[in-house]
């Protein structure tokens, strides 16, 4: 048995009406593993989130689950109300109360402990969605779910996001399933790419996926020649307040990225 195997979803078929949103779709998830799910608006992404999650039932497949699975789970959209007078704080407690202790190690792993006390309506787009990553640790989960998590924040933020979420992985060896449009910044930030289009069109290691026929296809010649190129090098980083801040970067490894690279055989490239 695998023990590392947090999540094995075989063959999952959703319908809406007559219209197949989903197509015998697999996807496995790791403990240790950062899985990025790309691919254009209407593909199937957001609904194959919410069979992970065990929100929607899917019509033909299933989706196997470790033992005692914890998910945290951070959405895609919120927009917090200015006239609703809630704290940083208060909204981290609002499922379930945690002293400060907890509050700032969560808020300290995602490099916004100094915003405990902030009004959320007040906070930046990047502290918001910093804020939303600590509140999905709070269950110290075995696999963080994150929709889109850089929606809205500037190409700089991004990359410090992707980086904190790579040392959060390697923190607390948990599983990770982004979605996300970043395609540029996913090439740097992700151990495996999984293109979906209904169907899972291919996946394997972010380098070997930008010059897959599929991928192609979909985002076009320009967009797979750029992004199979790019890789991301700074020599710092940005606070959740903006503040610049110095690091070493090792030039193997980018930001958030696995130290261990898969040996192009063990790349999987599916076409269906």
């Amino acid at each position: 048995m695998d023990t590392d195997l947090l999540v094995d979803a075989h063959n999952i078929t959703v319908y809406a009406g007559e219209r197949r949103i989903l197509d015998g779709v697999d996807l496995s998830l790791r403990r240790g593993e950062i899985v990025t799910l790309v691919g254009l608006n209407g593909a199937g992404k957001s609904t194959l989130i919410r069979v992970i999650l065990g929100l929607a039932i899917p019509d033909e497949g299933e989706v196997r689950r470790a033992p005692g699975l914890r998910i945290g789970y951070s959405p895609q959209h919120l927009k917090p109300d200015p006239a609703l007078p809630i704290t940083v704080r208060r909204f981290l407690t609002l499922a379930e109360a945690h002293d400060d202790e907890k509050l700032i190690e969560v808020l300290d792993d995602v490099g916004a402990a100094a915003i405990l006390d902030a009004p959320l309506a007040a906070i930046s787009g990047g502290e918001l969605h910093r804020v939303l990553l600590a509140r999905s640790l709070l269950r110290r989960p075995d696999l963080l779910v994150l929709d889109e998590p850089l929606a809205g924040v500037d190409v700089a933020s991004q990359s410090d996001l992707y980086r904190v979420i790579g040392q959060i992985r390697d923190r607390h060896r948990c599983g990770v399933l982004l979605v996300s449009h970043d395609l540029y910044v996913v090439m740097a930030a992700t151990d495996r790419v999984v293109c979906l289009n209904h169907h899972v069109c291919c996946t394997g290691h972010p380098h070997s996926i930008a010059s897959h026929p599929q991928f192609v296809s979909l985002f076009g010649k320009h967009i797979a020649e750029a992004v199979g190129v790019y890789s991301h090098r700074h020599d710092h980083v940005h606070d959740a307040e903006g503040e610049a801040v110095p690091i070493e970067i090792h030039p193997a490894v980018g930001f958030g990225a696995s130290a261990a690279r898969p040996r192009r055989d063990e790349v999987d490239l599916k076409h269906r």
